[in-house]
Parts: structure tokens; sequence; C-alpha cells
């Protein structure tokens, strides 16, 4: 039986209040096309992880801070007609992985731990940790629920939407705002390489099963929830790594869905 010792509570709290946060922000990302995009931002935040060790403060407003900036960056590159955008993504995927890289483990003083930064310690959470998922969490959502309706017409139809009134770059820049801050107080959870599969994983496990992008939004959060509970359940007994254990329940419950969904089809 698993004791309920403060740091576990701790684990659970920030992870299902992450669930909660990512559900509806990761469905608007899968419904603008936008998962290559969220990964880019995330893999950036390891820039900011060197640039708030470096200065010797908490990474979370630097992480913010650089995520910010190369997503401004992208969208400056995404108008540009030369180069296909998912070339740009990839060039700027693994650049800013690379750099963040070498930027944190060149660093002097005390050894980084570099995985803890890749893959996240959910049992580290502290109570300031939480502050910042449940305050910056809250913010995201009541956000997210007045994008609601713009962004789900930009991904149905982006030019009917700007026709209608629909102010797209205004829109979107908030949206990205709104996955900075969401990645930034997600990386202590889950890590770097690991935050847009917590982002993204559960709302392709939903999408097959959901009629609505509401109902989808809803089931993401319940299967994200299910696999935090499971992964950290996994982590407990089996003494493997949190972060990764909730992220292989989400993918193995996303394979499922969608092989259910093919099949049922087929039928």
């Amino acid at each position: 039986m698993i004791e309920l010792e403060p740091f576990l509570v701790r684990a659970l709290a920030a992870s299902l209040a992450l669930a909660v946060v990512a559900a509806p922000l990761g469905s608007l990302v899968i419904w603008n096309r936008m998962a290559y995009f969220g990964e880019t931002v995330s893999q950036a935040s390891l820039i900011g992880i060197a640039l708030g060790l470096f200065l010797g403060v908490d990474i979370t407003l630097p992480v913010i801070l650089v995520t910010l900036v190369v997503a401004g960056f992208l969208i400056l590159l995404s108008r540009q007609k030369i180069v296909p955008l998912d070339a740009i993504l990839g060039l700027m995927h693994h650049g800013a992985l690379a750099l963040g890289v070498i930027a944190t483990l060149s660093l002097s003083g005390p050894a980084v731990d570099l995985m803890g930064y890749l893959f996240g310690d959910i049992f580290a959470v502290t109570t300031s940790d939480l502050y910042w998922v449940f305050g910056g969490g809250a913010v995201v959502l009541a956000a997210v629920a007045w994008l609601w309706q713009p962004m789900l017409r930009l991904a149905v139809h982006e030019e009917l939407a700007s026709a209608e009134g629909v102010n797209r770059d205004r829109v979107r820049a908030v949206f990205i705002v709104l996955l900075s801050l969401t990645i930034a107080i997600a990386i202590k959870i889950v890590g770097a390489l690991l935050v847009i599969a917590f982002l993204i994983v559960p709302a392709v496990a939903a999408r097959p099963f959901s009629a609505t992008p509401e109902r989808m939004a809803a089931l993401a959060a319940v299967i994200a929830a299910a696999s935090v509970v499971l992964g950290i359940m996994l982590s407990v007994n089996f003494d493997v790594p949190g972060g990764p254990a909730i992220v292989l329940f989400m993918a193995v419950i996303a394979g499922l869905s969608v092989a259910s969904a093919a099949i049922m089809r087929r039928a």
C-alpha cells in the first residue's frame, strides 16, 4: 500500500493539476495542427533552464522568457515563403535542443542534473512549484476558455474566421503565451523532452472517441489524470522515473485508442 508522504502528495497534486490544464490546451494544439510547433518551443525551454541556472534564479521566469522569444521568432519565420514551415521547425527543434544541452553542461559550479531537466522529477516538486502550477494553471484555463471558440474557428477555416472578425494574429499570440507558460510550469514535473507529450498525447487518445472539441478536452483530462495515478504507482512500486512512467501510460492508452477506433471503423 502506498503511504501518502508529503512529497507524494505534492507530486500527485502538481501532476493532476497539470493534467487538467494541459487537456484543453493540448486539444487546441491538435485541432490547430501545432504539435510540432509546441515541441520546438518546449525543446527551447532548455535554453531558459541554462539561463536561470547561470543567473542563479528560479528557472520558471527565464523559461517563459526564452520560450516566448523562440515562439515569436518562429511566427516571423512562418511568414516567409522560401522554406516550408516544417523544415524551419525541424531546424529550430534540433538547434534549440543542442544549444540548451551545451549551455547547461557548460555552466561552471556544481554539476547540473541534466537528466532531471530533460525528463523531470515529479517527486522533487516543492510548495513553491505548486503555487506556480495552481496559479499559472488557473490563468491558463481562464484564458483558454476565452480563446476556445476563436481558436476552433481558426482551425476549421482560417480565412472564414478572419472574415468574420477573428483577429488571428492576436489570438495566436495569446495562445503561444499560454503554451509557453504551461511548458514553463511543467518543466520540473515532466522535463523538457516530455512536456509536449503531456500536452498532446492525452488529446490524441481522446480524439477518436470525441464528437465535439469540448468532449475531447474533458476525455483528455480524464486520460491524463488516470495516467498520472498509474504512472506514480508504477514509479513508487518499481523505482522507475515518474515523468516517463506517466507519459508511457498516456502513450499506451493513446495507442489502444487509435487502434480500437481503426478496428471499429473496419468492422
